[in-house]
């Protein structure tokens, strides 16, 4: 049980470990040789130059200018001023609402957090429940917690009216807040320039043909049932193996420089390498000739392969892009049923081509549902036996508890600034610690299920982590948490006494998860700003890789916000906040630090840092508004529990809540939820219509020719598949079947219903 001190111990550390990481930041931003690596979004348009091209040889690597020093906090208020406008303008959509849950959590934080000082903790500390309890550990924090107010009191009345009070209150901003993305995506939508996925869709699961390949079974279908908007398509080729070995090139042409590199510093002596594992052991070889060996022998390789991919028709999947004269006819095909069998020609909105996971459009559709059955099975066992390293966290947390238990263990951890560091910092850190791999984990799971977008991969290995926090961090720590807080009294109470003991022993866990809160969103939100990773890795590659400036500019590594792990995190702080909100007000305070720091923090990397690999248009609104109304849910329903636990006889109050919170849900899912997956054909059509008459001239096929074209084929000249004028004009398509018409194969382009499921 972590008392006064032992937070105040905590709150020191954390406070002094993340103005280390500011300080640091601060003169470390400032150097010009770190230049690229503090602002590399500027470098990457063109806009800023390096501060390295002018001045003598020290003022090109350390910054000598000392006024600069005592400015060194300016990139505070700096962060703040681009206009949201301007910085969508300037990142994207995606990242001005990512910044905007966090200033959705102040607008929810701060009132609750007022109103629950100014009313709820005056009422839980004049109460001396705890001080007259015998059979349970408390500390002074727990006084000013719904625990310290006795069974049956008229006190109870403060906590539901708050409880009401607050849930309005949250319902307000969140339809406020979900009404404004709505129209940002809608206005966003409708005013971005032209891109390749406003007029491609994405489809699945083409039905094999004696007759036809797949490309011309695509062309036929869609010349036939889109006759006046088909444009063309591009059928998706399995370059998996390709793209290994391109992959695998460019990582030894890499270490082929950097021993050119080193040869070029030292001619007399030509560098020699291992070919054992990791260089450690092996024959010794000249390290030039060996890689210039292994990289021709890969050239051929290669070679061989894409002509494979190209020529052999096993190599193209039964799934193909397909393109249309105008947005209108593509929002009609990826949002209608294109045939009777709705397990054939699926569509959907192609993903922008950078947000393209090309690895995953070589599963064939088929296996996606064994896949993702069997992810949900890892995932249960995954979160399952997570419990084990949870419940040692929890031990940490609660050495008084074990002491009666086990008395000599007593005078190891006596000492109080020990216990202090222990139970006030300890359990934070090594929570975080155990989370370390887990987002790496997820997404490869992600990966496995066969998701073809990587902004679908990180909005589902975000719901895998959201998950995962809620069922080890939150609920693991509550039940594995009371049950070593409360050890003595589970042994030696009676059974009927057990579910007393736990609802006044979880509001106690607030103060666990107050460490958390410093350690993680605090500290751990310091440590993201100096990029420390990205530092290491620039200046290695600057030192052994890096020839001319456009190999300085590859060397950047921007990086891009991890929604998959940052969002969760995230809605673990809500959850947090809402669940403790009128249980243990004192937690709000500790909430509105992470959400204040964390908004400055990422506001200032989303301008001069991250450059977002794709743009979806906050099409992750939906998860987020709805993991805050599980949130909602999940608070009130443990208020109602605690509070029935200690007979009060107006938790039955509380049952509205629930129930209100749902409808609520519903109404704002059937309001706002079809702008963020469907293009309303009137916006369309108006877009359509607006730049053909700003661009008559407009090619529209060779914009589109190779948009969607693999990777690994974008320098070479392969045959694509283009519809021919005279079908696009004649409704009778011709065709290489040796049948007369179209339904006379098993699986042909439906032009009727006759088909057996």
């Amino acid at each position: 049980m972590g008392s006064l001190s032992d937070i105040g111990l905590a709150a020191g550390i954390n406070i002094l470990s993340a103005l280390g990481f500011l300080l640091a930041f601060a003169i470390l931003r400032l150097q010009p040789i770190n230049d690229r690596v503090y602002f590399p979004k500027w470098y990457l348009k063109g806009i800023r130059n390096s501060p390295r091209h002018s001045g003598n040889v020290v003022s090109k690597f350390v910054n000598l200018d000392f006024r600069t020093y005592i400015r060194f906090l300016n990139w505070m208020p700096t962060a703040l001023k681009m206009p949201e406008p301007e910085l969508i303008d300037h990142a994207g959509l995606d990242s001005a609402v990512y910044i905007r849950i966090y200033l959705l959590g102040l607008k929810i934080f701060v009132p609750l957090t007022v109103l629950g000082f100014c009313v709820l903790v005056p009422v839980n500390w004049t109460s001396k429940t705890l001080e007259n309890a015998q059979e349970v550990t408390f500390s002074e924090i727990d006084k000013l917690s719904i625990s310290n107010i006795g069974q049956d009191t008229q006190r109870f009345w403060a906590h539901v009216v708050m409880a009401y009070v607050f849930a309005f209150w949250t319902y307000f901003v969140l339809y406020k807040e979900y009404k404004l993305i709505a129209s940002m995506r809608l206005h966003f939508l409708a005013s971005e320039k032209r891109r390749p996925d406003q007029f491609t869709v994405l489809v699945r699961n083409v039905p094999p043909d004696p007759d036809e390949s797949v490309s011309e079974h695509v062309e036929h279908f869609f010349s036939v049932n889109h006759q006046d908007h088909y444009l063309t398509h591009q059928v998706v080729y399995n370059a998996n193996k390709l793209a290994s070995i391109v992959e695998k090139k460019k990582g030894l042409q890499n270490w082929l420089v950097y021993y050119e590199n080193k040869h070029t510093r030292n001619p007399a002596r030509r560098p020699t390498m291992k070919t054992g594992f990791w260089g450690l052991w092996g024959k010794t070889l000249d390290a030039i000739d060996y890689h210039t060996a292994e990289i021709e022998k890969l050239s051929k390789e290669e070679d061989a392969e894409r002509e494979r991919v190209i020529s052999n028709p096993k190599s193209i999947m039964p799934a193909a892009f397909v393109s249309f004269k105008s947005r209108w006819g593509a929002a009609v095909c990826a949002q209608t049923q294109q045939s009777s069998n709705p397990t054939l020609w699926l569509t959907e909105w192609a993903p922008e081509p950078r947000d393209v996971y090309w690895s995953n459009l070589a599963i064939p559709y088929v296996e996606l549902t064994i896949r993702r059955s069997l992810m949900a099975v890892a995932l249960f066992f995954l979160t399952f036996f997570f419990i084990i390293p949870i419940a040692f966290v929890q031990s940490l947390a609660n050495l008084e508890g074990i002491e009666k238990v086990v008395p000599f263990l007593r005078p190891v951890i006596e000492v109080q600034v020990v216990k202090s560091l222990i139970q006030g910092f300890l359990p934070g850190i090594a929570l975080k610690v155990f989370l370390i791999l887990l987002p790496t984990i997820l997404m490869t799971m992600s990966k496995i299920e066969g998701f073809t977008a990587l902004s679908a991969l990180e909005r589902r290995s975000a719901s895998k982590y959201y998950l995962f926090l809620f069922v080890n961090v939150f609920l693991g720590s509550l039940i594995t948490g009371t049950a070593f807080e409360q050890l003595n009294s589970f042994l030696h109470e009676s059974a009927n006494k057990i579910p007393e003991i736990v609802g006044r022993s979880i509001p106690m866990k607030a103060t666990f998860f107050i460490s958390y809160i410093m350690v993680d969103g605090w500290a751990g939100i310091a440590a993201e700003i100096i990029r420390l990773k990205p530092l290491v890795i620039f200046h290695l590659k600057n030192t052994f890789l890096v020839k001319t400036e456009q190999d300085r500019e590859q060397a950047m590594d921007p990086g891009c916000l991890e929604f998959a792990s940052s969002e969760p995190r995230i809605q673990l702080y809500f959850l947090l906040g809402l669940v403790y909100a009128v249980v243990t007000p004192i937690l709000l305070p500790f909430i509105i630090v992470f959400f204040s720091f964390s908004f400055l923090v990422f506001r200032h990397q989303i301008i001069n840092v991250y450059n977002q690999q794709y743009e979806s248009g906050a099409s992750f609104w939906p998860d987020v508004h709805g993991r805050l109304i599980v949130a909602m849910i999940v608070s009130q329903l443990l208020l109602m529990g605690l509070m029935s636990t200690q007979r009060a006889p107006q938790s039955t109050l509380l049952l509205g809540l629930p129930v209100i919170t749902i409808c609520f849900h519903s109404f704002c899912k059937g309001r706002f939820e079809p702008a963020f997956v469907k293009l309303p054909l009137q916006d369309a059509m108006v877009k359509d219509t607006l730049e053909r008459a700003t661009e008559p001239n407009l090619n529209l096929r060779d914009y589109l020719k190779y948009a969607y074209i693999h990777p690994v084929f974008h320098s070479d000249d392969i045959e694509h598949p283009l519809a021919i004028e005279e079908e696009e004009r004649n409704p009778l398509v011709a065709t290489k079947r040796n049948r007369s018409t179209p339904g006379d194969s098993k699986y042909a382009s439906e032009t009727s219903s006759d088909i057996n499921f």
